[in-house]
């Protein structure tokens, strides 16, 4: 058996995590390696985030921003505890990019902001972390990318898979050969009714809470009157997600990271609808997307109904057990001419089997974090481009979106020109590539 053992890992990734800590020790001795971050947005995931960043070695947090009031010195209170020392509370973000002496900005906020904060911290001569999905349209992934390379920044998407080193033996094994000449690419984001808004639940528009700016939450997104369920349940609105598919956004880039990132498909195909849940929300709960490349069809089955389907458990992201892959709700299946591989995202490693049902290869992995956020602040102090560097995060968000326009066009077929980023076959599709957004929440079309 061709087999990279669990032991073998746990010593490289024990290598690697040890060295890692001597370079930044070396780098510590100088108070010129201390790194200044600022949160926006602190939610969970930005919490979790943050709270991993502020215990790396140098690392300060200096501003969090949060338009809840009430959330925001919830979260001041987590970090003093955690750092000793509590972090300013601002609603607006510029107030940070004023600071000279921040660095780097953390953006995890729902996704109608992503763009135009990684821009706005760009051109402030900030590095940024951003959260999936990195983008909400197409032309904003573009705009971040001109942006970072405008002002010479660092730009990290928060697709934490593309730090994991059984992604990269997974990338390796395929370009070897081993699996034979891969044709056809299984993605699974078919998930339970918890991420976009299964079933829907309506709620009557009211006055926000005491202390939270509805104006600086909507931010480019159009204006409308409160409403808890879209302040609490923003996965389920086309102005604020891309559903579940920004779920599935590092499943799907995790497929193209093993498959040696390939540039955009020629064509995107789609069928679905809301059969389960026929109530009037805006996200499809079957949706099943065909996207074509140069000699290879990737699939993308995409549902909210399947509630018997998991993602992978504490045990396998971070110990020794392995999916079991039938109802594992986000693995993808990589069909060669030789042999077939299950792939799982956030640690849960791959396995590769041959006729007969024989296991022939594998390597078990783990939750990524512990790799992809001290790779950002390394990044910022080498200048070196990161591991989920910008350019690669946009073609990757725009399988959500070209997956998404499909649906939104009504189950088309669209033919998608990589070099203009736009459809060749429907004009309508075209007006779901770019927002209008809404003053002063505007990003221009020079960064």
């Amino acid at each position: 058996m061709n087999e990279i053992t669990r032991r073998s890992f746990i010593k490289k990734s024990v290598a690697s995590a040890a060295a890692m800590t001597v370079l930044r020790s070396a780098r510590g001795a100088s108070a010129n390696n201390r790194v200044v971050l600022a949160l926006m947005g602190a939610g969970g995931r930005g919490m979790g985030v943050i709270k991993q960043m502020a215990e790396l070695p140098d690392v300060t947090i200096k501003y969090l921003c949060d338009v809840d009031d009430a959330r925001g010195k919830g979260a001041v209170a987590a970090l003093e505890k955690l750092t000793g020392t509590a972090p300013k509370l601002v609603a607006d973000l510029r107030r940070v990019l004023d600071d000279k002496e921040v660095h780097g900005v953390v953006v995890a906020t729902p996704e109608q902001w992503h763009a135009l904060a990684t821009v706005w911290a760009c051109q402030a001569g900030k590095d940024v972390y951003v959260e999936k999905n990195i983008s909400l349209f197409i032309w904003e992934g573009r705009k971040m990318i001109e942006a970072a390379k405008k002002y010479g920044r660092i730009v990290q998407s928060g697709y934490q898979n593309r730090s994991a080193p059984y992604a990269f033996s997974a990338r390796d094994y395929i370009k070897k050969g081993e699996l034979g000449k891969v044709q056809y690419v299984k993605v699974f984001g078919m998930l339970g009714s918890v991420v976009g808004g299964y079933p829907a639940r309506p709620a009557p528009d009211s006055e926000p809470p005491a202390g939270f700016d509805w104006d600086r939450w909507l931010g480019p997104a159009p204006l409308r009157p409160y409403n808890r369920n879209l302040h609490r349940s923003w996965y389920g609105y086309w102005d604020y997600s891309g559903g579940n598919a920004s779920d599935a956004i590092h499943t799907l880039d995790l497929a193209r990271l093993v498959l040696g990132d390939p540039p955009h498909p020629k064509s995107v195909s789609c069928d679905g609808g809301r059969f389960q849940f026929d109530d009037g929300g805006d996200m499809p709960d079957v949706q099943i997307v065909t996207f074509a490349f140069d000699k290879l069809v990737m699939s993308f089955e995409n549902t909210g109904f399947t509630p018997y389907n998991i993602k992978s458990p504490p045990e396998v992201r971070t110990g020794d057990k392995w999916p079991y892959w039938p109802q594992n709700c986000d693995r993808i299946e990589i069909y060669g001419s030789k042999r077939m591989m299950y792939l799982g995202r956030h640690g849960a490693g791959w396995q590769v089997f041959q006729a007969g049902g024989k296991l022939v290869a594998q390597d078990k992995g783990y939750h990524p974090d512990k790799w992809h956020l001290p790779n950002f602040i390394d990044c910022i102090r080498t200048r070196r481009q990161p591991n989920g560097d910008i350019e690669q995060g946009h073609l990757s968000a725009s399988l959500e979106h070209l997956a998404n326009i499909a649906y939104r066009t009504g189950n088309k077929k669209l033919y998608f020109d990589a070099k203009t980023e736009r459809f060749t076959n429907n004009d309508v599709s075209n007006k779901y590539l770019r927002p209008t957004y809404r003053k002063p929440y505007v990003l221009p079309d020079q960064v």
